[in-house]
């Protein structure tokens, strides 16, 4: 049965209070260091049961936090890929590097909340135990437009071989991770010409990494 669009309306405000006040908390103190309890009084909630009617436990909270940001990015990079796409037929890989960082860095540019995640949240990527590539996919990585940018990445990255290529984008991804993290604990962060400074900057690093030829000395190492 359906909720009334009033009880609707009060529940999907509820939940986005919550996701708010555990990124809130989050990126101050840590995501080691949050409880529910304080989110819940972050959030202007009564109890703790409000956290666990709509996401059952902290990771559940987590995990709809993190779906949240995963579709705002994936769809600001389906609206880049297709200005891109639009403009040329055959992107260039400073084109493609720009596609990996530019949806995360104008969505934290435009809104304060979403940069509270990046800080909160970056590290999971950078420290990932397994492929950085197969975390970001559950970080607003996937998805088409994720799909369609790794295609795209994979063609323009032709002279490195399938393992040196996952290897190449296991570090930029870290890399991204890292200093997009970083950036976005600067007081002035995503502002002003610093800021657009930073992310050419990134974008220069990223193309030289992954432009670079396989030396003999890693050759001699496969």
């Amino acid at each position: 049965m359906e909720q009334p669009d009033g009880q609707k309306a009060r529940s999907l405000a509820t939940q986005t209070s919550l996701m708010d006040a555990a990124e809130k908390l989050i990126a101050k103190n840590g995501l080691e260091n949050v409880s529910i309890k304080e989110i819940v009084r972050e959030a202007g909630q009564k109890n703790e049961s409000a956290l666990q009617y709509h996401f059952k436990n902290l990771k559940g909270l987590i995990i709809a936090i993190n779906a949240r940001r995963n579709a705002q990015t994936q769809d600001k990079r389906a609206e880049l890929l297709a200005e891109l796409e639009s403009t040329t037929a055959k992107p260039t890989l400073r084109d493609l590097c720009r596609l990996m960082v530019m949806p995360s860095y104008s969505l934290a540019k435009a809104d304060t909340k979403f940069r509270r995640h990046i800080i909160g949240f970056s590290h999971t990527i950078a420290l990932a135990e397994e492929s950085a590539l197969v975390k970001v996919s559950d970080s607003g990585g996937g998805g088409g437009s994720g799909l369609r940018t790794g295609e795209l990445l994979r063609a323009a990255l032709s002279h490195l071989d399938e393992s040196a290529y996952r290897q190449r984008m296991d570090i930029a991804v870290r890399m991204c991770s890292v200093t997009m993290g970083n950036h976005a604990r600067q007081k002035h962060a995503f502002k002003g010409a610093a800021s657009e400074l930073f992310i050419n900057q990134l974008i220069d690093a990223l193309e030289g990494l992954l432009s670079a030829p396989v030396s003999g000395e890693t050759k001699a190492l496969i």
